[in-house]
Formats: C-alpha cells, sequence, structure tokens
C-alpha cells in the first residue's frame, strides 16, 4: 500500500531519485577526478599549434601558427627561454610567431608555452611539446689575407669598435610585426656555401658560416627579403659594407660584404626594395653575397626561411 496523499506514479518517482542519490555518493573518487580530468583535457584540446617547416632541426627558424580556444586580445610565448612575439587576424583566434632553435639546441622536445588573455579579461594557457632533430652540417678549409686571421694592434681596435656597434644593433628587439607574407631570395643566384658549414681559415682560424653565400659578381643589386625597417647600414671590418634590416618579432636579416650601400639607418623598406650591390668587401675569398638570419641572438638557417610559403 502506498501513503495515501501519494498516488503509485509518484511513489515510483521519489524512490528512483532517492536510489540515484544513494548510488552517487557510493561512487568511487577516482571516478570523478577522471570525468574532471576528461572534461579539462577536452579544452586544452582546443588549442591549436602547428609551425613550419615541418621537421625541425638545430638551427631552424620556425613559425608557430596557433588558434585559440576563443578570441584573445593577447598571446604570448616562452621557447627555448627566449620570448615569442604573436601577432593575429583580425578576430584574434589565429595568431602567427616567428621563433627559431640555434645550432646548439640538443635533439629532443622541448615546450612551446603560450599564455593569452582572452576578449573579458580571462587568462588561458596551453603547453606542446615539439621534436627538435639533429642537422647534418659538413666542414670545409678557406684561404683569406692574413690580416683577417692574424688583426694588427689597430685592426683589433677597430674589430672591438665594430662589436660593439653590432651588439647595440642586435639588442635592438621590436614586438610588432614588420615581416609580411613569404620571404624572398635577395638575388637571383646559385647558392655557394650552405649555412652551418665549420670552416678553417688558413690552416688556423674556426668558425662556423652563420649564413648562406649567393656566388654573385661585384655590381649585383641586392633586395631585401621582406618588408622591415634598416638598423644598421655601413661598413664593418670582416663583414664588410653591411645592412641590418629589422623584420619585428625579434628577427633581424644581415646583408654583408656589399661594395655599395643604397639605404640608411631609419628607412622603412618593402620586399624587394634594394639595399645596395654586392662585392666582396670584409673578410672574403671573392665577390658574393652573404646573408644571415638573426632571431633573438641565434643565427637561423636562411634557406628553410626563404622555403616557407608564409601568410
Amino acid at each position: 500500500m502506498y501513503p495515501s496523499s501519494i498516488s503509485a506514479l509518484a511513489w515510483r518517482r521519489r524512490f528512483a531519485i532517492s536510489l540515484a542519490g544513494v548510488l552517487l555518493a557510493t561512487l568511487p573518487v577516482s571516478a570523478v577526478e577522471v570525468q574532471g580530468t576528461t572534461s579539462k583535457t577536452k579544452a586544452a584540446d582546443s588549442w591549436s599549434v602547428s609551425y613550419k617547416p615541418l621537421r625541425l632541426v638545430n638551427g631552424s627558424p620556425i613559425v608557430f601558427h596557433v588558434v585559440s580556444p576563443e578570441p584573445l586580445k593577447s598571446l604570448a610565448g616562452k621557447w627555448l627561454e627566449h620570448e615569442v612575439f604573436f601577432s593575429s587576424d583580425s578576430q584574434g583566434k589565429v595568431w602567427y610567431g616567428l621563433a627559431g632553435a640555434s645550432l646548439e639546441t640538443r635533439p629532443g622536445n622541448h615546450s612551446l608555452e603560450l599564455k593569452g588573455v582572452a576578449a573579458n579579461g580571462k587568462d588561458l594557457s596551453f603547453q606542446k611539446q615539439i621534436a627538435i632533430g639533429k642537422g647534418k652540417y659538413h666542414s670545409i678549409a678557406a684561404s683569406v689575407p692574413k690580416q683577417y686571421t692574424e688583426p694588427n694592434a689597430e685592426q683589433l681596435q677597430k674589430i672591438d669598435q665594430d662589436k660593439a656597434l653590432k651588439e647595440r644593433a642586435f639588442a635592438h628587439v621590436t614586438p610588432e610585426r614588420e615581416w609580411a607574407g613569404s620571404f624572398r631570395p635577395p638575388v637571383k643566384a646559385q647558392i655557394s656555401d650552405v649555412f652551418g658549414t665549420s670552416r678553417t681559415f688558413n690552416g688556423k682560424v674556426q668558425s662556423v658560416h652563420q649564413g648562406l653565400d649567393y656566388a654573385v659578381p661585384e655590381g649585383t643589386p641586392v633586395v631585401a627579403v621582406n618588408s622591415g625597417t634598416v638598423l644598421l647600414a655601413q661598413p664593418l671590418y670582416f663583414e664588410g659594407n653591411c645592412v641590418v634590416l629589422d623584420h619585428g618579432q625579434g628577427l633581424l636579416t644581415l646583408y654583408m660584404h656589399l661594395s655599395k650601400i643604397e639605404v640608411k639607418e631609419g628607412d622603412r623598406v618593402t620586399s624587394g626594395q634594394k639595399l645596395g650591390v654586392s662585392g666582396g668587401t670584409g673578410r672574403a675569398t671573392g665577390p658574393h653575397l652573404h646573408v644571415a638570419v638573426r632571431w633573438q641572438g641565434v643565427y637561423l638557417n636562411p634557406e628553410t626561411l626563404l622555403s616557407l610559403q608564409l601568410p
């Protein structure tokens, strides 16, 4: 018999609710924790992080492509102890940032840490492990005038002055993005020496080739690989007539051994704009163009950067 004030149907409903409450109270703690972890993982999975090139090695430039779970006002990254500066589309959901892995980066997994601020002020964060492999680099021997391997006191003074000058220029880091679209070759010519080559000059002085050499005769027009601002435009002891461009997000490009410079410091240049003409000034075995890519204090492979299709 059911209490006179409650129908059979209502009684059954009350009993079912009571039984569900008892079962929920007796669930093991681990089941509740797993449910919470699954929900958290699902939210984290709504971040999308990809990069170019698809295979990363020590010496590679990297372009990160990040899609956030919701529109962001800002996004910052941490990669190999360096800050990564990101720029976004108009909606604030698709973000691009330039970075790199130095020649000294050990092979293995390294963490990209992302921190964003949503439109409502909420903080978001995400981490992704990214694998870095070991690049293949070779060695060569070269001969140059003795003054570049055994400089005298006066020449050493010039070298020290140049070093201070370059340190000031290289310390300049602009978080805003100035580059736009893919990077283009500075000349139309064959590559004569690649990035990462170990060199021995005159059988004594050892160094690593930290750029890309193009086999061009003296007087060949040299253009900017992308848009940017001229940071440095003057003769240096080893580099010869040299131009340094700032492309934003910590990325610089260097153009060395020019016979003539046709821009001045502070100029804004566009991709493909003429910077000067090639030559053989500074420590050079003959006329050629040396181009280097530098990101926040480390040199990266220009050939890889020039091969990427970028927005």
